[in-house]
């Protein structure tokens, strides 16, 4: 059937290897394609990720799992931080971070809205540094597309490929330990 030029939903669309992706869009300048969402967190200071995970792709995963990841940390009696760009920039996320014991270092989103962070947070240095800093997460999930082939998902249903996903993000931390221990000798 010819869809060119036609409204496309999941209604209307399934893939044929893999029932459980979904359309889904990164930017208003790229299409829709049949996919699952890869979620990562990762420590800035020695850029290891902490915990991974792979859900369907739907507008509000990233920020549904961001929180899921945090509260599955342990607690702290520090404050800490998590850093994200502008699709965290939401009052809901923000204050779901918060109450999980975080500060949002999250990007301002001040196109046709409001932010969701404050004075209040971006005067201090630590957000300037969290938001340069930030751009780290996007090194494993090059290395995982490129050299863990994970560009296009392996297996049939979100439970085996989310297993996949995990494993090539511990190859990369056991990969990232071995760069820093060779960095530190």
């Amino acid at each position: 059937m010819q869809w060119h030029g036609q409204k496309g939903s999941n209604d209307t669309h399934e893939s044929t290897t893999d029932p459980d992706a979904r359309l889904y869009r990164k930017s208003n300048n790229t299409a829709a394609q049949l996919c699952s969402a890869g979620h990562l967190l990762i420590e800035h200071r020695s850029a290891l990720i902490v915990d991974a995970d792979l859900t369907a792709a739907t507008g509000f995963a990233e920020r549904d799992c961001a929180t899921d990841m945090l509260r599955r940390l342990p607690k702290s009696k520090r404050r800490r931080t998590v850093a994200g760009d502008k699709n965290y920039d939401t009052k809901n996320f923000v204050k779901d971070v918060r109450e999980a014991g975080f500060t949002p270092h999250v990007a301002q989103n001040n196109t046709n809205r409001r932010s969701a962070i404050d004075g209040r947070t971006t005067r201090h240095a630590g957000y300037t540094a969290s938001q340069r800093i930030r751009k780290r997460v996007e090194e494993p999930f090059g290395w995982i597309k490129t050299v863990g082939q994970g560009r296009k998902v392996r297996y049939i249903g979100n439970d085996r490929n989310r297993a996949w996903f995990k494993m090539e993000a511990a190859v990369y931390n056991l990969i990232r330990i071995t760069a820093l221990d060779a960095a530190t000798a």
